[in-house]
């Protein structure tokens, strides 16, 4: 049996596909854009606030450093470390000529009975536009004095970033009751 081209059953154009509706191809043009356009204005938002791509930017403010007290020559220094760039830094290492071994970066830690001991730390992360307070309740740079320190002498650091390279400064001697930064 052979249906007729008037019969309702008989397709019109088998080998074309159905025509789309100007909406349907109006909104599958229209979302990608939209999407486009929305990353775009954050982008502009973020190079704008001076963000984009920007490296990180440590100051680190003279410090000071505890002059050791008793028969023991351990001790421990503090810094101010300032971000103002647009990436996370972080510390690794201190240096210093003017102490006896190698300083390390450690953190203050209690125990369940109450006692105090140091926690070594392997690096300090210096947040991008933030900054890091060093302080004996917290982070700071243990080290061994040199004999004959005396309150008001001056011992050069270098601090070594990750990505922004050594910074040299100077810790100021001071007696523990003074306090820390």
């Amino acid at each position: 049996m052979t249906v007729h081209p008037s019969h309702p059953s008989y397709p019109s154009h088998p080998s074309r596909p159905a025509r789309r509706r100007p909406a349907d191809a109006l909104s599958a043009v229209l979302v990608p854009v939209a999407a486009c356009g929305v990353a775009l204005a954050a982008l502009t938002a973020w190079v704008t606030a001076g963000q984009a791509g920007s490296p990180p930017r440590i100051e680190v403010a003279p410090g000071r450093v505890f002059l050791p007290y008793g028969g023991t020559t351990e001790t421990a220094a503090f810094f101010s470390l300032v971000n103002s760039g647009g990436a996370d830094d972080r510390l690794v290492r201190v240096t210093s000529t003017a102490t006896g071994g190698e300083p390390a970066l450690s953190r203050h830690r209690m125990n369940g009975s109450g006692a105090a001991y140091r926690e070594g730390v392997d690096a300090v992360t210096v947040p991008a536009g933030g900054g890091v307070l060093m302080s004996p309740a917290g982070v700071d740079v243990t080290l061994r004095a040199e004999r004959g320190w005396r309150v008001g002498d001056t011992v050069p650091f270098t601090l070594h970033f990750e990505h922004s390279g050594p910074v040299s400064t100077t810790a100021v001697v001071i007696r523990p009751a003074d306090g820390a930064p």
